[in-house]
Protein backbone atom coordinates (compact mmCIF):
# COMPACT_ATOMS: atom_id res chain seq x y z
CA UNK A 1 0.00 0.00 0.00
CA UNK A 2 1.23 3.65 -0.87
CA UNK A 3 1.84 5.17 2.22
CA UNK A 4 1.20 8.53 1.23
CA UNK A 5 -1.48 8.30 -1.56
CA UNK A 6 -3.29 11.09 -2.48
CA UNK A 7 -1.35 13.46 0.25
CA UNK A 8 -0.41 16.60 -1.25
CA UNK A 9 2.73 17.25 -0.33
CA UNK A 10 5.29 20.75 -0.51
CA UNK A 11 9.45 20.68 -0.56
CA UNK A 12 11.51 23.41 -0.09
CA UNK A 13 15.17 22.89 -1.00
CA UNK A 14 13.85 20.23 -3.67
CA UNK A 15 15.72 21.03 -6.86
CA UNK A 16 19.28 18.44 -5.39
CA UNK A 17 20.36 16.92 -2.52
CA UNK A 18 18.16 15.68 0.65
CA UNK A 19 15.51 17.52 -0.79
CA UNK A 20 14.91 15.95 -4.53
CA UNK A 21 15.44 12.68 -2.31
CA UNK A 22 12.41 13.30 -0.52
CA UNK A 23 10.50 14.59 -3.59
CA UNK A 24 10.73 11.99 -5.70
CA UNK A 25 10.76 9.04 -2.90
CA UNK A 26 7.39 10.45 -1.34
CA UNK A 27 6.19 10.85 -5.34
CA UNK A 28 6.56 7.14 -5.44
CA UNK A 29 4.53 6.69 -2.36
CA UNK A 30 1.35 8.40 -3.56
CA UNK A 31 2.04 12.07 -3.03
CA UNK A 32 1.34 14.78 -5.16
CA UNK A 33 4.72 16.88 -4.72
CA UNK A 34 4.67 20.75 -5.13
CA UNK A 35 8.55 20.84 -5.58
CA UNK A 36 10.03 24.11 -5.01
CA UNK A 37 13.54 26.11 -4.38
CA UNK A 38 14.96 28.99 -6.04
CA UNK A 39 16.99 27.00 -8.72
CA UNK A 40 14.46 26.98 -10.97
CA UNK A 41 16.37 25.37 -13.76
CA UNK A 42 17.04 22.35 -11.15
CA UNK A 43 13.89 22.70 -9.71
CA UNK A 44 12.13 22.37 -13.09
CA UNK A 45 14.08 19.19 -14.16
CA UNK A 46 13.05 17.64 -10.66
CA UNK A 47 9.44 18.30 -10.98
CA UNK A 48 9.31 16.66 -14.53
CA UNK A 49 11.00 13.57 -13.96
CA UNK A 50 8.32 13.47 -11.43
CA UNK A 51 5.71 13.88 -13.89
CA UNK A 52 1.95 15.40 -12.91
CA UNK A 53 0.24 16.22 -10.59
CA UNK A 54 3.55 17.31 -9.02
CA UNK A 55 4.54 20.85 -10.32
CA UNK A 56 7.15 23.37 -9.41
CA UNK A 57 6.86 26.51 -7.56
CA UNK A 58 9.34 29.44 -7.38
CA UNK A 59 10.03 29.79 -3.59
CA UNK A 60 12.60 31.98 -1.65
CA UNK A 61 12.05 30.74 1.48
CA UNK A 62 13.29 34.02 3.29
CA UNK A 63 10.29 35.94 1.35
CA UNK A 64 6.95 35.85 3.02
CA UNK A 65 5.74 37.04 0.15
CA UNK A 66 6.74 33.94 -2.30
CA UNK A 67 5.41 31.89 0.75
CA UNK A 68 1.84 34.01 0.11
CA UNK A 69 2.15 32.68 -3.31
CA UNK A 70 2.68 29.64 -3.18
CA UNK A 71 0.31 28.96 -0.50
CA UNK A 72 -2.40 30.58 -2.67
CA UNK A 73 -1.24 28.41 -5.10
CA UNK A 74 -1.62 25.26 -3.39
CA UNK A 75 -5.17 26.36 -2.43
CA UNK A 76 -6.32 27.06 -5.67
CA UNK A 77 -4.11 23.96 -7.46
CA UNK A 78 -5.10 21.21 -4.95
CA UNK A 79 -7.73 22.63 -2.22
CA UNK A 80 -5.16 22.45 0.75
CA UNK A 81 -1.93 20.53 2.13
CA UNK A 82 -1.17 17.88 3.70
CA UNK A 83 2.72 17.28 4.53
CA UNK A 84 4.94 19.93 4.66
CA UNK A 85 8.76 19.60 4.15
CA UNK A 86 11.30 22.61 5.38
CA UNK A 87 14.67 21.19 4.26
CA UNK A 88 15.55 24.60 2.15
CA UNK A 89 19.16 25.54 3.88
CA UNK A 90 22.59 26.77 3.90
CA UNK A 91 25.66 26.24 5.57
CA UNK A 92 26.68 30.28 4.76
CA UNK A 93 30.37 29.14 4.54
CA UNK A 94 29.95 29.17 0.89
CA UNK A 95 27.06 31.33 0.44
CA UNK A 96 28.57 34.10 2.63
CA UNK A 97 32.08 36.28 2.91
CA UNK A 98 32.20 35.23 6.76
CA UNK A 99 33.83 34.39 8.79
CA UNK A 100 31.62 32.38 11.19
CA UNK A 101 33.42 31.16 14.56
CA UNK A 102 32.12 32.88 17.71
CA UNK A 103 34.90 35.62 18.15
CA UNK A 104 35.46 37.04 14.87
CA UNK A 105 31.54 36.18 13.22
CA UNK A 106 30.50 38.53 10.21
CA UNK A 107 27.17 40.05 11.33
CA UNK A 108 25.66 40.51 7.86
CA UNK A 109 26.86 36.35 7.41
CA UNK A 110 25.26 35.43 10.56
CA UNK A 111 22.08 37.25 9.63
CA UNK A 112 22.13 35.98 5.71
CA UNK A 113 22.00 32.19 7.62
CA UNK A 114 19.35 32.45 10.48
CA UNK A 115 17.46 34.07 7.28
CA UNK A 116 17.00 30.76 5.38
CA UNK A 117 17.50 28.42 7.97
CA UNK A 118 15.44 30.16 10.76
CA UNK A 119 13.52 32.47 9.02
CA UNK A 120 12.69 30.27 6.54
CA UNK A 121 11.44 27.13 8.58
CA UNK A 122 9.14 29.45 10.54
CA UNK A 123 7.65 30.94 7.87
CA UNK A 124 7.00 27.51 6.46
CA UNK A 125 5.04 27.02 9.47
CA UNK A 126 3.31 30.07 9.80
CA UNK A 127 1.98 29.16 6.27
CA UNK A 128 2.19 24.85 6.16
CA UNK A 129 -0.48 25.54 9.87
CA UNK A 130 -2.80 27.39 7.56
CA UNK A 131 -2.56 25.01 4.53
CA UNK A 132 -2.56 21.88 6.17
CA UNK A 133 -5.12 22.72 9.42
CA UNK A 134 -8.11 21.59 7.29
CA UNK A 135 -5.97 17.93 6.46
CA UNK A 136 -7.53 15.19 8.07
CA UNK A 137 -4.07 14.02 9.23
CA UNK A 138 -1.03 16.45 8.53
CA UNK A 139 2.06 16.47 8.97
CA UNK A 140 5.56 19.27 9.02
CA UNK A 141 9.01 17.74 8.94
CA UNK A 142 11.78 20.59 9.46
CA UNK A 143 15.23 19.37 8.19
CA UNK A 144 17.73 20.74 11.33
CA UNK A 145 21.03 19.03 11.52
CA UNK A 146 23.21 17.53 14.04
CA UNK A 147 24.85 20.86 14.34
CA UNK A 148 21.19 22.11 15.80
CA UNK A 149 22.29 19.60 19.14
CA UNK A 150 26.60 20.12 19.29
CA UNK A 151 28.48 23.34 18.62
CA UNK A 152 30.75 23.44 15.02
CA UNK A 153 33.25 26.52 16.08
CA UNK A 154 33.73 27.41 12.91
CA UNK A 155 30.15 27.21 11.79
CA UNK A 156 28.43 29.05 14.73
CA UNK A 157 25.70 30.72 12.54
CA UNK A 158 24.72 27.87 11.06
CA UNK A 159 24.90 25.57 14.43
CA UNK A 160 22.69 28.47 16.42
CA UNK A 161 20.26 28.32 12.98
CA UNK A 162 19.67 24.33 13.24
CA UNK A 163 19.73 24.58 17.35
CA UNK A 164 17.10 27.19 16.97
CA UNK A 165 14.88 25.31 14.18
CA UNK A 166 14.50 21.95 16.96
CA UNK A 167 13.29 24.01 19.23
CA UNK A 168 10.49 25.89 17.14
CA UNK A 169 9.56 22.68 15.90
CA UNK A 170 8.39 21.64 19.74
CA UNK A 171 6.90 24.64 19.66
CA UNK A 172 4.98 24.26 16.86
CA UNK A 173 4.23 20.50 17.37
CA UNK A 174 2.26 22.38 21.08
CA UNK A 175 0.82 24.86 19.30
CA UNK A 176 -1.01 22.48 16.75
CA UNK A 177 -1.83 19.80 19.74
CA UNK A 178 -3.25 22.97 22.01
CA UNK A 179 -5.42 24.31 19.11
CA UNK A 180 -6.69 20.93 18.30
CA UNK A 181 -5.35 20.95 14.63
CA UNK A 182 -4.54 17.48 13.14
CA UNK A 183 -1.07 18.76 12.24
CA UNK A 184 2.37 16.92 13.55
CA UNK A 185 6.08 18.77 13.48
CA UNK A 186 8.67 16.86 14.11
CA UNK A 187 12.55 17.23 13.07
CA UNK A 188 15.52 15.08 11.65
CA UNK A 189 18.92 15.99 12.34
CA UNK A 190 20.82 14.37 9.39
CA UNK A 191 24.84 13.99 10.25
CA UNK A 192 27.59 13.31 7.63
CA UNK A 193 25.14 12.93 4.57
CA UNK A 194 26.93 12.96 0.83
CA UNK A 195 25.16 15.40 -1.01
CA UNK A 196 26.49 17.96 -3.75
CA UNK A 197 27.54 20.38 -1.30
CA UNK A 198 30.57 18.41 0.08
CA UNK A 199 31.49 18.03 -3.75
CA UNK A 200 33.32 22.16 -3.35
CA UNK A 201 34.54 21.44 0.53
CA UNK A 202 36.09 17.30 -0.13
CA UNK A 203 38.16 18.55 -3.53
CA UNK A 204 38.35 16.04 -6.11
CA UNK A 205 39.80 12.60 -7.17
CA UNK A 206 41.84 11.00 -4.56
CA UNK A 207 41.35 13.95 -2.50
CA UNK A 208 38.14 13.50 -2.16
CA UNK A 209 38.27 9.86 -1.86
CA UNK A 210 41.12 10.12 0.89
CA UNK A 211 38.66 12.91 3.09
CA UNK A 212 35.68 10.41 2.63
CA UNK A 213 37.63 7.85 4.02
CA UNK A 214 38.62 9.85 6.76
CA UNK A 215 35.51 11.27 7.41
CA UNK A 216 33.44 7.49 7.00
CA UNK A 217 36.15 6.50 9.64
CA UNK A 218 34.96 9.07 12.64
CA UNK A 219 31.34 7.76 12.01
CA UNK A 220 30.16 4.48 14.01
CA UNK A 221 28.70 2.86 11.15
CA UNK A 222 32.13 3.26 9.06
CA UNK A 223 30.34 4.93 6.05
CA UNK A 224 28.46 8.20 4.76
CA UNK A 225 24.81 8.70 4.72
CA UNK A 226 23.11 9.45 1.49
CA UNK A 227 19.89 11.72 0.95
CA UNK A 228 17.51 8.91 0.91
CA UNK A 229 18.55 7.72 4.27
CA UNK A 230 17.19 11.31 5.02
CA UNK A 231 14.43 10.59 2.93
CA UNK A 232 13.11 7.61 4.48
CA UNK A 233 12.89 8.88 8.10
CA UNK A 234 11.19 11.96 6.57
CA UNK A 235 8.49 9.37 5.29
CA UNK A 236 8.04 7.63 8.30
CA UNK A 237 7.04 11.63 9.98
CA UNK A 238 4.83 12.34 6.97
CA UNK A 239 3.08 8.94 7.04
CA UNK A 240 0.10 8.05 9.37
CA UNK A 241 2.46 5.12 10.86
CA UNK A 242 3.90 8.31 13.16
CA UNK A 243 0.21 9.37 13.71
CA UNK A 244 0.96 9.79 17.85
CA UNK A 245 4.55 11.29 17.21
CA UNK A 246 5.42 15.05 17.67
CA UNK A 247 7.46 17.41 18.92
CA UNK A 248 10.61 14.55 18.44
CA UNK A 249 13.78 14.82 16.52
CA UNK A 250 15.16 11.87 14.77
CA UNK A 251 18.96 11.70 13.73
CA UNK A 252 20.29 10.29 10.75
CA UNK A 253 24.04 10.06 11.36
CA UNK A 254 25.44 6.82 11.20
CA UNK A 255 25.36 6.55 15.35
CA UNK A 256 27.64 9.90 15.55
CA UNK A 257 25.49 11.34 18.25
CA UNK A 258 25.05 8.08 20.26
CA UNK A 259 28.46 9.63 21.75
CA UNK A 260 31.27 7.83 20.20
CA UNK A 261 32.98 10.10 17.86
CA UNK A 262 34.76 6.96 16.20
CA UNK A 263 34.33 3.70 14.94
CA UNK A 264 34.76 0.99 17.41
CA UNK A 265 38.51 0.04 16.62
CA UNK A 266 38.70 -3.16 14.45
CA UNK A 267 40.39 -6.42 15.49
Amino acid sequence: MLRLKNKTVLVTGAARGIGEAIAKLFYEEGANVVVTDINDELGKKVAAGIGEPSCYFHLDVRKEEDWIEVRDFVKKRYGGLDILVNNAGIAGILETRGPHDPENLDMESWHKVHETNLDGVALGCKYGIQLIKNSLSGSIVNISSRSGIIGIPFAAAYASSKAAVRNHTKSVALYCAEKKYPIRCNSIHPGAIYTPIWNVMLGEGEQRDHAIKVISSEIPLGVMGEPIDVAYAALFLASDEAKYITGIEINVDGGILAGSAASPPSK
